[in-house]
Parts: structure tokens; C-alpha cells; sequence
């Protein structure tokens, strides 16, 4: 059976920066803000959390923030487990208290571009020692390494700990076929915001957004409809917010996110180093795009 927590909206959670710091009263807003939208699950410390830039003890105190201000009213997925160092990632886990956190998020090895067995290897020395549900994560875009289907369905019928994969290929192919040859337990989620609808409507379970971070309540709404197999009704919003895809993501995530975030008073646009912040001209195209996004929503 399918770990219901994991079903719906998860939101991939910026971490706000003010002076290079992290800004916990801004944090502290985003994520009631987030949760009062509907999202089902929260993921801190993912790729637009910025985790690449924050050191271990940045990391915990992030979790620890979250554990504190979401009071188990909805899941916390720890984004902070990938790497490419097979043994130091399991002696991590190991060392790890997980106390408070649902479930883990994993990104496939970057950079030294494993083989598909090498892959999988990876991934069974996590499962092995991990007390809790572990979702595999395939960023070919910032791994430059796919996972393919067959190697993913080989994970999920390996163990029950591992519960579901944050597919990011944008391949719907790839995805279709993960779909259709997996366990009944195993969870496909969208990894892309573009495509979300047309996965769950394929047969996937949801999507783990950044979008959800400024428009939490209409990407919850319509991944709501498409689960509820009201394509007509999770079509209209998927139009109505898909124009705002191109500005979020034009000098990469979450840069772009970030300045969202601002236009709505959240937070700085403030992102580390190597990041930069979004250019003035793109800046006011994607805060003229998002006022027309939010006028047609009309929430």
C-alpha cells in the first residue's frame, strides 16, 4: 500500500536568507504560509533549499526549525541525503537522529556519472541501513546521470523502505514506463512543476514543487483535481499558472523562486554564492507575469 502521506503537493522549501544568513522570522512565515495553502508534505534542504551552500550545521538547525514550526501537522521530507560518496552518505544515516523528519529524500550520485549498477549498488547500501521511508530522487538536469525506469523499478522491488522516487527526467516516456511496471506501493511524483499535471494524469501521484512555494494553494488545487481525475478543472489552473514556469526558472532555481518570494513579502531574493540574484530586467518580467498570475486566480 502507498505511504498516503507522500500523495498530493509537496513543496520544495527555500531556505531565506538575510545578510548571508539564514532568516528564520521570513522562514517561520513561508512555511505557515504553505501549509495554511494546503500542501500535503513539506521538503526542506532540496536543491532549492539551497543545501549545496549551507554547511552541516546550517543543515540541522534547518530541520530542526521545521520539526519545531510544523508540529506534525503535515510530513517533513529531509532533502539532505544525497552525494557521491557511497560509504560516507551510509555512515551519515547511520549517525543520524531522525527524530521528527518522515522520510528522506536522496539524489542520485552527480558528476562521476555512475553506471545504472553503480546506481542501484548506491541506493541498496542506503536502504540497507535507513530507519525510514527513503524517496529516490532522478535530476538528470543537475546530475547529468539518468536513471533509467528499469533501474528504478528494480529499486522499488528491492525493499519497502524505499517508497517512491521525485522524477525530474521531464521525460514522460521514462515516466510512463516506471508507472506502468512498478509495485502497487511505489510513489512516482513529479519532480517538475511543468509537467506535473501531465504525470499525475498519466498515473503519478503528485509533484514536489517549487512553485507551491508563492502559489501553494492553486498547484495544491490542481494536483487535487487531476488526482480526482477532473482534468478540466486541473487544466484551467494549470493555465492559468504556466505562464509564470519560464520567469521562475529563467536564471535557474531558485533563483527565480527566490525573487517570487519577495515580490509577495516573504523574504530577500537573496541567494549564496556561486548564485546570483536575478537580473533587474528579468526581475520585473516575472513580477509583472506573477501580478497577472494572481489576478487570474483570483485568490
Amino acid at each position: 500500500m502507498k505511504d498516503q502521506r507522500f500523495i498530493g503537493t509537496g513543496v520544495a522549501i527555500i531556505t531565506p536568507f538575510k545578510n548571508n544568513e539564514i532568516d528564520y522570522p521570513a522562514f517561520a512565515n513561508i512555511i505557515e504560509y504553505v501549509i495554511n495553502g494546503g500542501v500535503n508534505y513539506i521538503v526542506a534542504l532540496g536543491s532549492t533549499g539551497e543545501t549545496a551552500t549551507l554547511n552541516e550545521t546550517e543543515a540541522r538547525a534547518v530541520l530542526d526549525f521545521c520539526i519545531e514550526k510544523i508540529k506534525n501537522r503535515v510530513p517533513l521530507v529531509a532533502g539532505n541525503f544525497g552525494g557521491n560518496d557511497t560509504k560516507e552518505l551510509v555512515k551519515k544515516i547511520k549517525e543520524y537522529n531522525f527524530d521528527g523528519i518522515s522520510a528522506i529524500l536522496s539524489s542520485s550520485p552527480a558528476y562521476i556519472k555512475p553506471s545504472q549498477e553503480g546506481i542501484f549498488r548506491h541506493y541498496v547500501s542506503i536502504a540497507d541501513v535507513c530507519p525510514i521511508p527513503l524517496i529516490l530522487y532522478n535530476v538528470p538536469g543537475r546530475t547529468r546521470s539518468n536513471m533509467e525506469w528499469e533501474t528504478t523499478v528494480r529499486l522499488a522491488e528491492y525493499s519497502p523502505i524505499i517508497i517512491g522516487i521525485k522524477e525530474a527526467s521531464g521525460d514522460l516516456i521514462q515516466t510512463t514506463r516506471i508507472i506502468k511496471n512498478k509495485p502497487d506501493h511505489f510513489i512516482v511524483t513529479s519532480g517538475d512543476d511543468e509537467v506535473a499535471l501531465a504525470m499525475t494524469a498519466v498515473g503519478g501521484d503528485g509533484v514536489i514543487s517549487v512553485m507551491a512555494n508563492a502559489l501553494p494553494k492553486a498547484f495544491s488545487q490542481m494536483i487535487n483535481f487531476a488526482l480526482d481525475q477532473d482534468y478540466y478543472a486541473a487544466r484551467e489552473l494549470n493555465f492559468k499558472t504556466y505562464d509564470l514556469h519560464k520567469w521562475l526558472y529563467i536564471e535557474g532555481n531558485p533563483v527565480g523562486i527566490k525573487s517570487a518570494m519577495e515580490v509577495l513579502g516573504f523574504c530577500t531574493n537573496e541567494v549564496r554564492l556561486p548564485l546570483a540574484p536575478l537580473s533587474l530586467s528579468n526581475y520585473e518580467r516575472l513580477k509583472l507575469e506573477l501580478e497577472s498570475t494572481l489576478a487570474a486566480l483570483k485568490f
